[in-house]
């Protein structure tokens, strides 16, 4: 990564995007559109407080998202695009402007709202920022969308380097692989909290179910932080994600960091140690929106040593060192 006082970012935010995708990761497929959350205002004596409080549970750390992306370096180009006369939207406008996000206002032209226009909006800023600012060294794109997949890949050949930041089941795949690097919201610092309290997600579902005595009810929290990106499923829009796949995000991880191993070993001795920062780095650039943490790992060396049996680790030197065990299979 290009050190901070050297690298000059650029954020551009789909705020609808990130905020309907936050919405009905907790409370399901459709939500926002279902209970009307485009027009619905809290401030309203005659508002649905059943709604008000899943809305408030939805609500997206902006300041989250923020101070993740000026880690990358100094904040040169900061918006954020939406109708702000929405009520929804407004509600963030002093959280943004306290941090400078300039208000990008994109006015209702059809009844379908401002997504397309955002998208456009967006990415025509993008491409004249990377020729106006030829010292813009990252663009951080905030959006899940399969449409930005060509914007992440023009800026990346021409030299930006590219992080996009995507709420968990409603990103494209495809658009995780098209950047340098792409985190879950849920995974982004000061998020483990906010992601943990809301627990409407599953409220409609236990309105169905036969109340049982004997079990007690099932805490949703952790589901809503470990589903990594990269076990996503394809072309799924913000309006209407897609369910996750089947397959466990573990066993995902297990495969990608197998094949990591495998290609560090066939570039030299089969029985080579590799320098695990090496190994991370080659396990990003094959999948960028790997991260440990949404599995529920403090650090890298605590996911390689839950593996055990398919690695082997070497913490005397000044590195720490791994090679993959002969004959380990990543399906255990």
């Amino acid at each position: 990564m290009t050190e901070p006082n050297d690298a000059r970012v650029g954020l551009y935010i789909d705020f609808d995007n990130i905020v309907i995708s936050r919405y009905q990761q907790l409370h399901g497929r459709n939500a926002f559109q279902r209970d009307g959350i485009r027009n619905f205002d809290r401030t309203n004596r005659e508002a649905d407080p059943e709604v008000a409080a899943k809305l408030t549970a939805a609500t997206v750390d902006f300041n989250a998202i923020i101070d993740f992306a000026a880690s990358f370096g100094t904040l040169v180009v900061n918006r954020a695009y939406a109708d702000w006369s929405v009520p929804v939207n407004a509600s963030y406008q002093r959280q943004l402007m306290s941090r400078a996000v300039d208000l990008t206002q994109l006015f209702t032209t059809t009844t379908r709202g401002t997504k397309n226009g955002a998208d456009i909006r967006l990415a025509v800023d993008v491409v004249e920022d990377l020729f106006r600012l030829p010292d813009l060294t990252h663009v951080i794109i905030v959006a899940g969308d399969s449409d930005y997949i060509a914007l992440a890949q023009k800026s990346k050949r021409l030299g930006r380097f590219v992080v996009g930041i995507g709420v968990a089941g409603s990103t494209s795949t495809s658009l995780a692989a098209a950047c340098d690097e792409f985190e879950d919201y849920d995974s982004l610092p000061g998020i483990e909290a906010a992601a943990a309290a809301p627990a409407a997600a599953d409220t409609a579902a236990k309105k169905t179910a036969a109340p049982t005595d004997s079990q007690p009810d099932p805490a949703p929290a952790r589901r809503l932080t470990t589903v990594p990106m990269f076990s996503h499923t394809g072309q799924a829009g913000f309006e209407e994600p897609e369910p996750a796949d089947d397959v466990d995000p573990g066993v995902l991880a297990t495969e990608l960091l197998v094949r990591a191993l495998q290609i560090g070993h066939a570039k030299g001795d089969a029985d080579e140690w590799l320098n695990t920062g090496t190994v991370k780095n080659q396990m990003r650039r094959m999948d960028p929106a790997f991260n440990e943490k949404p599995l529920g790992f403090r650090s890298f060396t605590d996911f390689l040593s839950s593996h055990g049996d398919l690695v082997e680790l070497d913490d005397d030197g000044p590195q720490r060192l791994i090679r993959l065990r002969p004959g380990a299979d990543a399906r255990r």
